[in-house]
């Protein structure tokens, strides 16, 4: 029997994506999960995290192990909280990471970090999105997960290490070194400033950000752009028609 473990990194930064991992090894393999280190990623340091990813990608080719990894990008968190709430986009990031799994089991044992407050909510939200097929698997979402089940805890360290890798290609390519990507990182703080200068804010940038849009405000005149599908904006005309929101 198959468990599957997923968590996510990179909800709450201004710059770039937000990743999620599914992680599913079979049961018999939870100890030795255990014995290359998997922990909650918050735990250990960035070179622990990279080492035990990258012995885990190697342990998968050989114990079959299946791993889905969804990228969501900066512009798609932006057109998508145009619609829902970034809790009802995590749903559907974590059935999108369980799909690319490619696990075909009928059964076995899906555990995941919970980012409602309503944990029974988040539950049965992931089994909607999973489906019919899915039907008899058991769910598990709790808060705090990532540091309480093994699997959850390797689900985020390669989620965080792959976030990570992103985060650095956007330094490389903006020439720019843009931290963390979190509002409370000086490096990031800066770099959303430059960032914010040109007509629309950069591609990198979540623009429902409250960092970013004040921001933006503070050198425009009219307020920040709101993305929509197909790669086009729609220029706002008024400051009252965007929200103060973080998250």
């Amino acid at each position: 029997m198959y468990q599957i473990g997923i968590d996510e990194a990179g909800r709450g930064p201004a710059i770039g994506p937000l990743v999620v991992c599914a992680l599913g090894i079979p049961n018999s393999d939870t100890k030795f999960l255990a014995s290359i280190g998997a922990v909650d990623s918050k735990q250990i340091t960035r070179k622990k995290r990279e080492e035990i990813s990258e012995r885990i990608y190697l342990e998968a080719e050989n114990r079959n192990w299946k791993i889905g990894i969804i990228v969501c990008k900066a512009s798609r968190i932006d057109i998508e909280r145009n619609k829902i709430n970034l809790n009802k986009l995590e749903i559907e990031l974590f059935k999108e990471a369980v799909y690319e799994t490619g696990i075909k089991e009928k059964n076995g044992i899906v555990k995941a970090d919970a980012c409602d407050v309503n944990e029974q909510r988040f539950k049965e939200r992931i089994r909607n999105a999973l489906g019919a097929k899915w039907k008899d698997w058991e769910i598990h979402a709790r808060h705090k997960m990532d540091s309480e089940e093994i699997i959850v805890g390797a689900a985020s360290i390669l989620a965080k290490v792959r976030r990570d890798k992103e985060i650095e290609k956007i330094s490389d390519l903006l020439n720019l070194d843009v931290g963390s990507g979190y509002p409370s990182d000086p490096k990031t703080k800066e770099a959303v400033k430059k960032l914010v200068n040109s007509k629309t804010p950069n591609q990198y940038l979540r623009w429902s950000w409250a960092t970013v849009k004040n921001a933006w405000n503070s050198t425009h005149d009219l307020p920040i752009p709101i993305r929509e599908e197909l790669g086009r904006t729609r220029i706002q005309s008024s400051l009252n028609e965007w929200s103060n929101t973080e998250m």
